[in-house]
């Protein structure tokens, strides 16, 4: 959470560069719903870290204004753990793409879900690798006829939503970015809750996807919450994520209250964030430890 309250706005956190996104791109709207629920929640730009992968969409950190890493392809959750562990007051949010999130970070999503780290995971699932040009990815749906398969796709895409929930993951979400104030809600909650919070949020790609498009999302999300489904029902939970056809459920899917990492981690239950305590050490212990280094 915020550490004071002040009254920033959503143009507040607008970064220095402005987004190279094909128009009509959807990760204009999942950088718009962020920067609305950190500038609702009260943050400011120093108080949030912004990491991300590599694609179209992991160029987000260059765009709002906090702090910032680009890191490697896939690698976006592990950099983002070691930002927590280092400073575990640190607000870390991680952003990037279905291709960099599931398919090369795949095995890091996997055990940050399992470790239930502080960390806050939006995923611009656009179900193509975009930056590239137009291959299948972990979410492309069957059939697809993509430049990498142009007798249609034969392999089963993975539901992201039920891997979360059933690696250990205790926020999962679901969001549409058109949907602005609906995904930024969700986004807040993710935010604010102790563990790991994953948001897939359908992003379309206008340019390399031409079967999940806008209008194919606006014709059949339909929100949760106007379902009173029970988000402690980690079941119900995965039936409901399961279902993609005529229509597509939105909203918070599961939420538990299973300890995070960093409450369970007995280096940082005292003494504050590892970044700013004493080493321990006087001059010469360190130089010898570099010389062993070198």
């Amino acid at each position: 959470m915020a550490t004071t309250e002040i009254n920033l706005r959503p143009a507040d956190f607008k970064g220095k560069s402005n987004p190279d996104w094909c128009p009509g791109c959807g990760d204009f709207g999942v950088l718009n719903a962020i920067q609305r629920a950190v500038a609702e929640l009260g943050f400011r730009p120093h108080e949030i870290m912004t990491v991300s992968g590599i694609g179209c969409s992991s160029n987000l950190p260059g765009y709002i204004n906090t702090y910032g890493m680009h890191t490697l392809h896939g690698r976006s959750l592990a950099m983002a753990t070691g930002v927590k562990m280092a400073n575990h007051e640190m607000n870390v949010i991680v952003t990037g793409g279905d291709g960099d999130g599931y398919g090369i970070g795949g095995n890091h999503f996997t055990h940050t879900a399992r470790r239930n780290t502080d960390l806050t995971y939006i995923v611009m699932n656009n179900q193509i690798y975009g930056l590239t040009t137009g291959q299948i990815s972990p979410t492309s749906s069957l059939g697809m006829t993509t430049k990498s398969t142009p007798f249609g796709n034969v392999e089963q895409p993975i539901n992201p939503l039920t891997s979360a929930i059933m690696n250990g993951a205790t926020y999962v979400a679901r969001a549409y970015s058109g949907a602005v104030r609906h995904l930024s809600e969700l986004i807040q909650k993710g935010i604010q809750h102790k563990g790991f919070s994953i948001i897939d949020c359908f992003s379309p790609c206008v340019t390399f996807n031409l079967t999940n498009t806008h209008d194919f999302f606006k014709e059949r999300v339909k929100k949760l919450e106007d379902e009173e489904h029970d988000t402690s029902n980690w079941e119900r939970a995965c039936e409901k994520a399961m279902v993609f056809g005529d229509t597509i459920y939105t909203g918070v899917f599961f939420e538990s209250d299973r300890a995070a990492l960093e409450d369970v981690e007995p280096v940082l239950k005292e003494g504050g964030p590892l970044s700013r305590r004493e080493l321990g050490l006087d001059k010469d212990e360190a130089q010898k430890i570099l010389d062993r280094m070198m």
